[in-house]
């Protein structure tokens, strides 16, 4: 008895399977599947607002790819600062990198005197942080002074470009 429903079985859905392919695509398509098909093909015109993304697409990469390079282009700062400062305090001494908030404090508005004690007290070892102290270690007392002028410049230098 189970042989002749199994036969019985099969034998139906071999039958539904050939109607379905006399008859066109089944539930995948059939004619309201090739109206689809042909929908895709239909060239519609770019509409404004398309335009504006795409600008807009562009801005964002650019800004991006300025943030990347350590936003270095709102004013000038030294390769050294580039290189030992910028990854954490950012490229203009914000603290801020595309918008969110980096690893290190805000520099700039800082006096060239606190932050020469700042670097002075990192580099022996008095205000505790292992980033700035392995940084610093290797670093003259000319070189400190050379960091706290142009980082106390930032802000003179932000103020100018804003005018």
């Amino acid at each position: 008895m189970k042989n002749i429903i199994a036969l019985v079985s099969t034998i139906v859905v071999l039958g539904l399977m050939a109607l379905t392919f006399i008859t066109g695509r089944a539930f995948q398509g059939g004619e309201a599947g090739k109206v689809i098909e042909d929908m895709k093909y239909i060239d519609t015109p770019k509409t404004q607002i398309t335009k504006v993304e795409e600008k807009n697409i562009e801005e964002d990469k650019l800004r991006a790819l300025r943030d990347k390079a350590g936003n270095t282009a709102s004013f000038k700062v030294s390769n050294e600062y580039k290189s030992k400062c910028s990854s954490c305090h950012g490229g203009n001494g914000s603290g801020m990198q595309n918008g969110k908030k980096l690893m290190g404090p805000k520099l700039i508005g800082q006096s060239e005197e606190k932050l020469l004690k700042d670097l002075i007290d990192f580099k022996a070892g008095r205000k505790e942080n292992l980033i700035m102290k392995g940084l610093l270690i290797n670093t003259s007392e000319e070189q400190l002074k050379a960091f706290a002028k142009e980082i106390g410049q930032f802000q003179a230098k932000k103020d100018a470009l804003a005018k």
